[in-house]
């Protein structure tokens, strides 16, 4: 009889107990990565269940926190999510007994084996992003915004549902060392050093789709400027990527919604 997807991936992982106390460090990346679920709903970028961010637990090279697949975006907290290991299996507490969607052990695992950087990965289906990925053009230096993505930019093409492990590979070859992944007919994500960074490249990305499609909707000629402006507003956005400028904002704009997402 064949497996669902889930059902196999019960099958080949499982739980290991943690060994070592929750740090400093971990509990605060816990509380940005809650922070940004919890923006995503805000914003409207959620997906029912679906779609994933993950973070990388600090000081270690093969420990990630996931969301449990099963609850919505703004039902996620520091404390309910779960940290696996690139096997997939669950280290330590997994308070709801949900297991990380699949299709994000694959992507969000391959990435941060292979990506010493990639601290946080962000992979959403809004609808602009969506769009934006069955575009033969890609992602144009239309606005200021999108010039921020210049030269940071990669491709993949669909394969289905992301559920093979051998994609992994193509996925790492096409993010190579870009910000951002557009997955062709699908959506997107973006990686950065932190959560705060991986967000806010997100912001700029969805902002960009969204205003490529209106322009592009009007059915006029689009204004492109010239590559030596592009490439000069891309250099000049370059001191701003890693500032996190953005983030403290964004927090206080949860807490004045009185989220819970430190808890």
């Amino acid at each position: 009889m064949s497996l669902g997807v889930h059902e196999a991936f019960e099958m080949r992982t499982g739980s290991v107990q943690e060994t070592t106390p929750r740090t400093a460090e971990e509990q605060q990346v816990r509380t940005d990565l809650a922070a940004a679920y919890q923006l995503c709903a805000m914003f409207g970028w959620d997906d029912l269940i679906y779609t994933h961010l993950s973070a990388r637990v600090p000081g270690s090279d093969h420990h990630y926190l996931v969301n449990p697949l099963g609850l919505a975006f703004d039902e996620i907290t520091a404390s309910n999510l779960i940290k696996i290991d690139l096997d997939g299996n669950i280290i330590g507490d997994n308070p709801h007994g949900f297991r990380p969607n699949y299709a994000g052990f694959v992507i969000h695992g391959g990435i941060h084996s292979a990506r010493e950087d990639a601290g946080c990965i962000m992979h959403l289906h809004t609808e602009a992003q969506m769009a934006l990925s069955c575009l033969a053009t890609g992602l144009l230096p239309l606005t200021q915004h999108a010039m921020r993505f210049h030269g940071r930019v990669g491709y993949h093409a669909y394969e289905g549902i992301a559920l093979s492990e051998d994609e992994r590979l193509r996925f790492i070859a096409d993010l190579a060392d870009h910000a951002v992944l557009i997955l062709n007919n699908h959506g997107s994500l973006t990686v950065g050093r932190t959560v705060a960074q991986a967000f806010v490249e997100m912001y700029y990305l969805e902002k960009s789709a969204r205003t490529q499609l209106l322009a592009q909707a009007t059915g006029q000629t689009l204004v492109i400027p010239d590559d030596a402006v592009v490439d000069l507003t891309a250099q000049q956005w370059s001191g701003a990527l890693s500032a996190g400028l953005e983030w403290p904002s964004l927090l206080r704009r949860l807490d004045r919604a009185e989220s819970v997402y430190a808890s």
